[in-house]
């Protein structure tokens, strides 16, 4: 799951990283009140799931509290492009209103998963403010790394040695390592599969600050921190994935015109995979998982077909846990009450497949059974083509 930045820095503040003043508002009159209790000068930072928001004009420093006010009612309603967020952009509807503060140096610290070495990872690098992935393709030698021995934990020479190979120096060598220890407790206490400051600035003072914050948690321990889970912002979510969520299934939304419903993630991979081989393309998958009930199995097929990218659907299902009976009926009840009139090619295997086939073919609805995954892909694709 993803957060806001403004939500990432209320994280953190409870860890006391440091994180320059700020509030985040939806309203350019309270922006003005913002910035004259900070201000003057005032930095204004639109709040979407999406970096590269400076180069879109999604970051302005101001000098004012009216100019603020002015910028405030530009910014807010307007459709924010960047890199990330495809041309189609991203609405803003709220923005953080940040005391501006002078930069010296401009740094980078990330922590992730390295699923390679089972263990996170702590990086750093002298080479802030730009795209960290540009830095590691163009001079990976200016990243540094640490890993984290989870029987051990974040280790103090590790954060100091990092701080060393930033550079820092004097106090900002001792807040350098406060920080980076109090952001891996951070990381480590929200089940966060993601925590980077890009940049971490350096002042003229030598103060250590958070200028940006990005945080990703770990949806299945969400659970533990209902606090964090308050924070999903479904309207930067893809709705479909969103409604998805809602009935505990995993849509991802593609950019071809064939319909995916499988059980299980193995299986996704190597449906689309087969329905690329057969020339066509795949414009989502859902995965039904292993567990699901008939109606889940109706919302889900539902979701995959309300993509209007979705020109013929693949029904993928190899039976254990979950039946291909309850599958079938699921489907059937789908189709009748949704009236489709795309091409459906279904693949039942394992647990009642036989069942699942004769409720398919006693629906009296028009569906293109399939033996085998490749005659599954071979039927689709052409079908969706058409």
């Amino acid at each position: 799951m993803k957060i806001h930045e403004y939500q990432a820095k209320q994280i953190l503040n409870k860890f006391d990283v440091q994180i320059p003043q700020g509030e985040v508002t939806d309203s350019a009159s309270i922006a003005r009140d913002i910035a004259e209790k900070i201000g003057p000068k005032v930095v204004l930072k639109a709040q979407i799931h999406a970096g590269g928001r400076g180069k879109g004009g999604g970051i302005k420093l101001v000098g004012t509290p009216e100019e603020a006010e002015k910028i405030a009612q530009e910014m807010i309603g307007m459709t924010l492009v960047t890199h990330q967020t495809g041309p189609e952009g991203k609405l803003v509807k709220r923005i953080l209103v940040e005391e501006a503060l002078d930069i010296a140096r401009e740094l980078y610290i990330g922590i992730v998963i390295d699923r390679a070495k089972e263990a996170p990872v702590v990086m750093a690098s002298s080479e802030g403010g730009v795209e960290i992935e540009k830095v590691a393709a163009e001079i990976p030698e200016l990243i540094f790394k640490e890993y984290v021995n989870p029987a051990f934990g974040f280790l103090p020479f590790q954060a100091r040695s990092l701080a060393f190979k930033l550079g820092l120096e004097g106090d900002s060598f001792k807040q350098g390592v406060k920080f980076i220890m109090r952001l891996y407790e951070a990381f480590k206490s929200t089940d966060a599969s993601l925590a980077e400051i890009n940049p971490l600035l350096v002042t003229e003072q030598g103060n250590v600050f958070a200028l940006d914050a990005k945080m990703n948690f770990d949806d299945n321990a969400l659970l533990r921190h209902p606090d964090i889970k308050e924070m999903r912002d479904l309207d930067e979510e893809d709705p479909l994935e969103a409604e998805a969520s809602k009935f505990n299934l995993n849509y991802i939304k593609l950019d071809g015109n064939v319909g995916c419903m499988v059980n299980g993630a193995g299986l996704a991979m190597a449906t689309m995979d087969i329905i690329m081989h057969s020339g066509g393309m795949p414009a989502n998958f859902l995965d039904v998982g292993g567990g699901v009930s008939e109606e889940a199995v109706k919302n889900a097929f539902r979701i995959l077909v309300s993509d209007k990218d979705v020109k013929a659907a693949l029904i993928n299902i190899f039976g254990g846990i979950v039946r291909c009976d309850l599958v079938a009926n699921g489907i059937v009840k789908a189709a009748k009450e949704l009236s489709l009139d795309i091409p459906m090619v279904v693949r039942l295997e394992g647990t009642n497949a036989e069942q699942g086939k004769k409720i398919l073919e006693g629906s009296g609805l028009s569906f293109f059974p399939a033996e085998t995954m490749k005659e599954a892909a071979e039927k689709v694709v052409p079908l969706a083509k058409q």
